[in-house]
């Protein structure tokens, strides 16, 4: 069996960003921090919530803060503010983790006549949602009201009525906190706790109906109330709770609301964890990870220039959902289509000569253009055991995590697995540093003890793993040779993926590989030369 060296994990990092001030809605870089879930460290858990890292967000010379409710979308944070803005942020996560935010936007939400909403009167933003049409709803208190959106950062369009029964007869603050669509329905909620006045509203094509969601324990003896919430497309829904008292400080919770109106408490935060005023919860699906987004509305009552009694910060904070008892199901290539992960690689040479191959699995083809102009030894090579049959039979057999900027991230093995009657003799090592090619997400290399050991066996790249490339100034001679890109997976990266994120024998292997055998191997049925 091949052998490769391990690489050393990265270590997360607080980060300190030097922002400048934003004009209009030019992206800008935050100040930020890094924050922990308890002040005292090691709390990584809390109810069925696991804790994925947080930041403290600086006020900046734009005011950042008010915000008071949070949408994901598209790979940022959408939220409104209580002071009638808008604000987009691009969170930066290492692999899981939330570690910084690269980009920030902010601006004034704006009235149906372009015009922006400068009182507070007019721009108490409470909630933000986005239909599945691509539409923004947006709820506002004090002037009661939901305007529609086509773009957050363009002028309203209309107003949506649907949800005005909730409201009717509302005080100016004590309107809409909540908006949450979904595939087929769309959730509203106020932020009041009398069960004796509905709180909440769900529609449907069916209807609207009112109902009451009650705080759970922890949090319903503190006056908790509904603030904001984020719907799965399937239509189940996270709730966030909050309260606030003098002697109490601030608490939290968070609700799983199931289409059929069955509720379950997710976690309850409350003092010594690190709490703030939280108004924001937005929710992040991935495959097989459902993530939810805290964010807390710091009122401008900032802790800068130095901390003081009652002070308060933005407060970013990411947690995945725990999987329900007996772990997720198998992840297929479906459930990875239109993700990320599933994008081809991009060659960095388009131009030059290739020969395209099919390895057709058990799970789905992976189609690979072998670069056989940058790299003619080791595309060569590949290319004769695909022409030769000995890849037919063989396996992808083992998976090996590393860090990346999102997850899945490491690589995905496979080949003849050292079968004496698959191998042929080791070929000369092609370094990156010579074939100009890189370790990028969805390249291939040949596995190997060091150069010129490589035969039969190779790796896929989920996200970068440029640690892998040659460095000619290094001292070690693994490092300076790295390992040999050869091709590009150009369709079928959700079969890689899949494949990468099954499950894993942990008693298999040996050494460094110990626990990364796939406990079922992946099946190459054939390889072959892709048809013209």
């Amino acid at each position: 069996m091949t052998w490769m060296r391990a690489l050393t994990p990265l270590l997360a990092f607080a980060t300190l960003s030097f922002a400048l001030p934003a004009r209009g809605d030019e992206p800008f870089l935050p100040i930020t921090s890094s924050a922990e879930l308890s002040d005292e460290g090691g709390a990584t858990e809390v109810g069925d919530l696991i804790f994925r890292g947080g930041i403290t967000i600086a006020p900046d010379a734009v005011n950042i803060g008010g915000i008071s409710s949070l949408a994901w979308d598209d790979g940022e944070l959408y939220a409104v503010t209580d002071d009638g803005r808008w604000v987009i942020l691009t969170p930066e996560d290492l692999g899981v983790r939330l570690v910084d935010a690269r980009a920030l936007r902010i601006d004034s939400l704006r009235d149906t006549k372009g015009k922006a909403l400068r009182s507070k009167a007019r721009g108490d933003a409470e909630a933000i949602t986005r239909l599945p049409s691509g539409e923004w709803l947006v709820a506002f208190e004090q002037d009661h009201r939901i305007w529609r959106y086509a773009d957050i950062t363009a002028p309203a369009t209309g107003e949506e009525t649907r949800a005005a029964a909730l409201i009717a007869g509302a005080e100016a603050n004590a309107g809409i906190e909540t908006l949450a669509a979904y595939s087929g329905g769309l959730l509203a909620c106020g932020e009041w706790a009398d069960p004796a006045r509905p709180n909440c509203l769900r529609i449907t094509e069916a209807g609207a109906a009112q109902f009451h969601l009650a705080a759970p324990e922890g949090i319903a003896e503190v006056g908790g109330v509904p603030t904001d919430a984020a719907c799965q497309a399937n239509g189940i829904c996270y709730v966030l709770f909050r309260s606030y008292n003098a002697n109490e400080g601030n608490r939290a919770a968070i609700v799983e609301l199931a289409a059929d109106g069955t509720t379950r408490t997710l976690a309850v935060l409350a003092p010594p964890l690190k709490l703030d005023n939280f108004e924001g919860l937005a929710v992040r699906e991935t495959p097989g990870k459902t993530f939810l987004y805290l964010a807390s509305d710091d009122n401008f009552r900032n802790c800068d220039p130095a901390p003081k009694p009652g002070c308060q910060r933005t407060l970013l904070m990411k947690f995945e959902v725990k999987p329900p008892p007996g772990g997720t199901r198998a992840l297929t290539p479906a459930d990875f289509a239109g993700s990320p992960t599933a994008r081809p690689a991009v060659r960095p040479f388009p131009e030059a000569a290739s020969v395209s191959v099919v390895l057709e699995t058990n799970l789905r083809p992976i189609t690979i253009a072998l670069e056989t102009e940058r790299a003619p030894v080791t595309a060569g090579n590949f290319l004769r055991y695909v022409e030769e049959g000995r890849f037919d039979g063989a396996t992808f057999y083992r998976a090996m995590n590393l860090p990346g900027e999102r997850e899945p991230s490491g690589i995905l093995q496979g080949g003849t697995r050292g079968d004496p009657k698959r191998i042929l003799l080791p070929i000369i090592h092609e370094p990156t540093s010579t074939t100009g090619l890189s370790h990028v997400h969805g390249a291939l290399a040949m596995a190997s003890a060091g150069a010129g050991t490589a035969d039969g066996d190779f790796f896929i790249m989920i996200e970068d793993q440029t640690g892998f490339d040659a460095d000619p100034k290094a001292n070690d001679p693994s490092w300076r040779d790295g390992f040999a890109v050869f091709g590009h997976v150009t369709a079928g990266m959700e079969v890689v993926a899949a494949a990468q994120v099954a499950p894993r024998d942990a008693e298999a292997g040996q050494g460094v590989m110990k626990g990364q055998m796939l406990a079922e191997p992946v099946r190459i049925i054939s390889a072959r030369r892709a048809s013209p």
